[in-house]
C-alpha cells in the first residue's frame, strides 16, 4: 500500500509512500527502511551451511516498496528457484543510535506477518562471487506484509509459535523465543551501525525449512499472537 504525496517543487513525480495499513485503524505506517536480519534462527543456519555459534549479528536491507499487502507475489524474472523466508515483522515509532537494549522496545510500535522472498539462485551467485545479495533479495513485491498490530495492543512477543504452510502443507515451523538475537537486541545492534528512523521495519530472521515455490502455491504464515498471512504466487 502506497500514501500519495505532493507533487510540488520536484522536477520529476515523486512515487507515493510506501506504506503498512494498521489494524484497527484508517492510519498508515510509513515505510523507511527495511532491515532484515540474517540466519536468527539456528536451525536456519545450519541448513545454509553456517555454524550459528560463531557468527555475530549481520543485516541486509530491501527496498521500502518492495512491501506488498494485496494477497499477491508476482513469480519474478531472471530466477527458476524462489524462496520463502516466513517471519516477525518489527515497527519503529521512534528512532535513535546506541540505544540501550534495556530501552529498545520503548522504540517499537508494533508487529507484523512478513515473508522475505528470496531469489535464491542469483543470491547463490552473488554469495560465490563475493558480491552483494540485493539481487537476490531486494527485488519487486518481495516483502508481502500484513497490517500491523500495535504493541499497545499485544505487548512485546517473545514466544509463540512461527509456521508457513505451502498449499496446506506444513514447510516452516519455530518458535520467537528460538531466535538468537531477539528484538531489543537487534534493535541496540543495528542503531549503532545505522541512525533509526520512525517507519523503519526489521525482518527479524526465519525458521528452519525454507524452500522453492511455483506459480499457482498459496503460502499461509502465521506468528501467534501477531497474525496470519496469505499470499498467492502468481
Amino acid at each position: 500500500m502506497n500514501a500519495p504525496i505532493s507533487t510540488a517543487g520536484y522536477v520529476v513525480e515523486p512515487l507515493p509512500i510506501p506504506s503498512l495499513p494498521v489494524k484497527g485503524s484508517d492510519k498508515l505506517f510509513p515505510v523507511h527502511r527495511i532491515y532484515c536480519v540474517g540466519r536468527n534462527y539456528a536451525e536456519h543456519a545450519i541448513e545454509m551451511g553456517h555454524d550459528p555459534s560463531k557468527e555475530p549479528p549481520f543485516f541486509f536491507q530491501k527496498n521500502p516498496d518492495n512491501v506488498v499487502t494485496d494477497g499477491q507475489f508476482p513469480y519474478p524474472t531472471m530466477t527458476s528457484d524462489v524462496h520463502f523466508e516466513i517471519e516477525m515483522v518489527v515497527a519503529l515509532a521512534k528512532g535513535g543510535v546506541d540505544i540501550p537494549v534495556d530501552k529498545a522496545l520503548d522504540h517499537v510500535f508494533g508487529y507484523g506477518v512478513g515473508l522475505d522472498m528470496t531469489r535464491r539462485d542469483l543470491q547463490g551467485e552473488a554469495k560465490k562471487l563475493g558480491r552483494p545479495w540485493e539481487v537476490g533479495k531486494a527485488f519487486e513485491a518481495s516483502a508481502p506484509c500484513t497490517p500491523l498490530v500495535p504493541a499497545s495492543e499485544i505487548g512485546h512477543p517473545a514466544s509463540g509459535a512461527v509456521s508457513l504452510k505451502v498449499n496446506g502443507d506444513l514447510r516452516q515451523e519455530g518458535d520467537l523465543n528460538q531466535m538468537i538475537w531477539k528484538v531489543p537486541e537487534m534493535i541496540s545492534y543495528l542503531s549503532r551501525l545505522f541512525t533509526l528512523q520512525p517507519g523503519d521495519i526489521i525482518m527479524s530472521g526465519t525458521p528452519a525449512g525454507v524452500g522453492a515455490i511455483v506459480k499457482g502455491d498459496v503460502l499461509e504464515g502465521f506468528v501467534e499472537g501477531v497474525g496470519r498471512l496469505e499470499v498467492r504466487v502468481v
